[in-house]
């Protein structure tokens, strides 16, 4: 479906908005079975939305946070934690830390961080993450369920856990 989509599209200019979204369907559709190949067009993508539609910061940030994804399903995990702290830092500037995107944004970095074996950052993040999480979502909503699994996983796995962190 995704290279049914681009094919549509291919022959409008650079520009074409149809022609924009496309690629990037097609990276996020490979990426669910190839991520090696959508890595590439997801890094086109990202680079054809700053050309085009850099007064669109939500698209970038949309493009930015697919080719994070994609980073991370191909285990270039430092790059996709790279890309999600900018992510996180620009939710962060410009909606705060009691937003829903922000928090989503956090618990992207929360699991990289987790996904890189660092407890002491991913616990400190997450604890920082969680009450904004609890008061805007409640305690019961996915998000600040991950994030509290999250803080598990990062207590049960650090070897240098002491009781206190239990």
């Amino acid at each position: 479906l995704g290279w049914a989509g681009w094919k549509t599209y291919l022959g409008r200019s650079e520009a074409d908005d149809y022609r924009c979204l496309g690629m990037g369907v097609l990276g996020n559709a490979l990426r669910l079975s190839r991520p090696e190949e959508a890595l590439p067009v997801l890094e086109a993508s990202l680079a054809l939305h700053q050309r085009h539609w850099s007064h669109s910061g939500e698209i970038i940030l949309a493009s930015q946070g697919d080719l994070a994804a994609c980073l991370g399903d191909l285990g270039r995990l430092d790059e996709a934690l790279v890309l999600e702290r900018g992510l996180y830092a620009r939710r962060m500037s410009t909606l705060g830390v009691s937003h829903k995107e922000t928090i989503m944004c956090g618990n992207n970095v929360a699991a990289s961080l987790l996904d890189l074996e660092l407890w002491d950052q991913a616990k400190s993040f997450i604890r920082d993450q969680l009450p904004a999480a609890q008061k805007l979502l409640g305690p019961n909503h996915a998000i600040t369920l991950t994030l509290s699994k999250n803080l598990a996983v990062a207590l049960a796995n650090d070897p240098r856990r002491t009781r206190d962190d239990l």
